[in-house]
């Protein structure tokens, strides 16, 4: 797998790129954000299946990168930062990254992460053959004042268009789906993120808040303590 790494410390770069060629994968490195745009423009070669995104780049903040990266490519964009704190998680998530790594980190958490989200990224199905029956439309999923078009993967609240990440969506869509009924956090993490590895449970927990936060209504989606979270349709 093709993986651009995108790190102003030659020192960490270097060390980081050993190992990750150890384990496979064909390294660019780049310094600085642009150069990193430059790296994604369409070209010859094969794909990124991987950007690791470090927020304290040189000319300019690791967050813009990320937006600009979402706008001209679909490749996963893991975050890698010493900013801890939940606000900085959820604004990395909602510009796009797929997962956010905080400094220091162990380096096979990082790698069983990068496998992580490239398990994610499947390649959209073929068309089904001409004699096969192509089935109707699906109805939209109607929670109170949120309906939920699947086909489309668009959400709205009270007739307004709110933007999600695909993981936000799958996650909705999940939930949505069987209202009322409590998911494990292990079932969850199986069926959206694709993957049984424990580490993805404090992604989830972003991917929670900041769902509630962009649907503006917080007691939409319960936690279950313990146990995982449900559904409640809101009261008309």
């Amino acid at each position: 797998m093709r993986l651009l790494l995108v790190e102003d410390d030659n020192h960490v770069a270097a060390a980081l790129s050993a190992v990750l060629s150890r384990h496979g994968f064909d390294v660019t490195h780049a310094r600085s954000g642009e150069e990193a745009l430059q790296a994604l423009l369409p070209d010859t070669g094969a794909p990124f299946g991987v950007v690791l995104l470090d927020l304290g780049l040189p000319d300019q903040d690791g967050f813009e990168v990320c937006g600009r990266i979402r706008k001209r490519t679909a490749t996963p964009v893991i975050m890698v930062t010493a900013r801890s704190d939940v606000r900085s998680r959820i604004h990395g998530l909602n510009l796009g990254a797929d997962d956010y790594v905080v400094k220091p980190y162990d380096t096979m958490e990082l790698l069983a992460r990068i496998h992580a989200v490239s398990r994610r990224t499947v390649p959209s199905d073929p068309a089904p053959p001409a004699e096969e029956p192509v089935a109707g439309p699906q109805p939209p999923l109607r929670l109170g004042p949120v309906t939920i078009e699947l086909p489309t993967r668009q959400v709205l609240v009270d007739g307004a268009a709110v933007s999600l990440t695909r993981k936000e969506f799958d996650l909705l869509a999940l939930l949505a789906q069987r209202p009322g009924v409590v998911f494990r956090r292990e079932q969850i993490i199986s069926q959206v993120w694709r993957t049984s590895w424990e580490g993805t449970g404090r992604t989830l927990e972003v991917h929670i808040a900041s769902l509630r936060s962009k649907l503006r209504i917080p007691a939409l989606i319960e936690t279950v303590r313990g146990v995982g979270y449900r559904l409640v349709v809101p009261s008309p």
